[in-house]
């Protein structure tokens, strides 16, 4: 068994760029899903969405339309680390300090929607794999002229939203036709705006200081900075590292998506209109995302998917034999991976649910009936309690066990080392 990367391990230079991390779990899900229910609202912010957004080289041609999206489709989303007005104010002088100019995609998810039968797939990308960055051109008109090694979350300063996910792509060969970006403050805004998401903290509960928390075992609704907080935090679960901190990320996207599609939200006009009117005012998105339209779009194409089929990933990576600190890419396993989104085959976890011990399975969490609506033929009945086993079964690929990762109705909980 190799050991795990030691970049987990290092200390940062400074705690701001441990990232938020939150941004793009939050955004994930307002981008295609919560602006649209308030779709007609949405209309008034248009101009809003509009000034805000950029390019990208693979938007599609055509036109939005009020019917479902019929292609595959992916939606980058990017958090950044800016010390922007919201958090300024409660971060005091870490936002005057020089180190933490600028601003850094620490957060990296590419959300996969496959066609007939729709399928979803979340990869998160540790910020500190090391890719090759195109050539890219900033807003100011400076061009960055590209390199073949340099870590993840360096390239939106180097170009922006596209040229993340043109590095992203380049890393995955997938097309990306929708993009939106979200930072620190954008977080704590969007939360807010849907009454929190309950979490669960499991183990000896989280105690990490540079998170600012201290926090026993059990169910926690967080909301605005706390969850800005749990969603930082590194040292305070599992190995400490910030490949297992995308786990406890995860945790939190599934429990996000299950409550987005439950009724306290989408039965309460109020919180719908209020989630459309925060997320259009707290995302940078792409040309293709600024129209009501084409988020309204999106949404109908994911409301009807399964939980069973929503699937969060880690992007395979090995330890870097340079730098102890990062990793590089482990491109078999990522073949497998691509290849099967490519291919809508359905998917089969055998690794766990997070490689570095971020989260482990929730005690409290009953296994759920067998629901023969779910499944499409060919693929077994999901399983809450434990990765499905899907050995032999036509229609679905096994992922290596390095690509670690849950479903959406698999229950969570952050293993706390505290």
């Amino acid at each position: 068994m190799k050991p795990p990367p030691q970049h987990a391990r290092r200390e940062p230079a400074s705690p701001w760029r441990r990232g938020v991390k939150a941004v793009a779990i939050v955004a994930a899900v307002v981008v295609v899903a919560a602006v649209a229910v308030g779709g007609f609202y949405a209309w008034s912010l248009t101009s809003r969405l509009q000034e805000a957004s950029v390019p990208l080289k693979d938007a599609p041609v055509e036109p939005p339309a009020l019917s479902e999206y019929s292609e595959p489709f992916a939606v980058l989303v990017v958090g950044t680390d800016e010390c922007d007005d919201v958090v300024a104010a409660a971060f005091g002088p870490r936002c005057s300090d020089p180190e933490n100019d600028g601003a850094r995609n620490d957060v990296n998810m590419l959300l996969h929607v496959s066609a007939d039968p729709r399928r979803v797939t979340v990869v998160s990308f540790p910020r500190d794999l090391q890719v090759a960055i195109p050539e890219c051109t900033n807003k100011d008109g400076s061009v960055f002229g590209g390199t073949d090694r340099a870590s993840m979350n360096t390239s939106y300063e180097d170009g922006g939203l596209p040229c993340v996910a043109d590095t992203v792509s380049g890393l995955t060969g997938q097309s990306i036709p929708f993009a939106a970006k979200v930072s620190f403050g954008n977080v704590v805004n969007i939360t807010d705006a849907i009454g929190g998401v309950e979490v669960c903290i499991g183990g000896d509960g989280i105690d990490d200081p540079d998170a600012g928390i201290t926090w026993d075992a059990g169910p926690r609704v967080v909301k605005g900075f706390d969850a800005l907080a749990f969603l930082r935090t590194r040292y305070g679960v599992g190995d400490g590292s910030d490949l297992a901190r995308i786990g406890n990320q995860q945790q939190y996207m599934s429990r996000l998506v299950n409550k987005l599609r439950s009724d306290e939200v989408l039965s309460n006009p109020g919180t719908l209109i209020g989630l459309a009117n925060t997320a259009v005012n707290n995302i940078e998105p792409s040309e293709s995302l600024a129209d009501p339209i084409r988020i309204a779009q999106l949404a109908y194409t994911l409301k009807d998917v399964p939980f069973s089929e929503f699937t969060f990933v880690q992007y395979p990576v090995l330890p870097d034999p340079y730098n102890s600190n990062h990793v590089v890419p482990d491109e078999a396993s990522a073949q497998v991976l691509f290849d099967a989104l490519n291919s809508n085959a359905a998917l089969a976890l055998t690794g766990e649910a997070n490689g570095n011990g971020g989260v482990v399975a929730d005690p409290s969490a009953p296994t759920p009936a067998p629901d023969a609506s779910a499944p499409v033929e060919g693929t077994p009945a999901p399983d809450a309690s434990a990765s499905p086993d899907a050995s032999g079964t036509p229609g679905v690929v096994e992922l290596p066990s390095n690509v670690s990762g849950t479903k959406a109705d698999q229950a969570t909980c952050s293993a706390g080392n505290g």
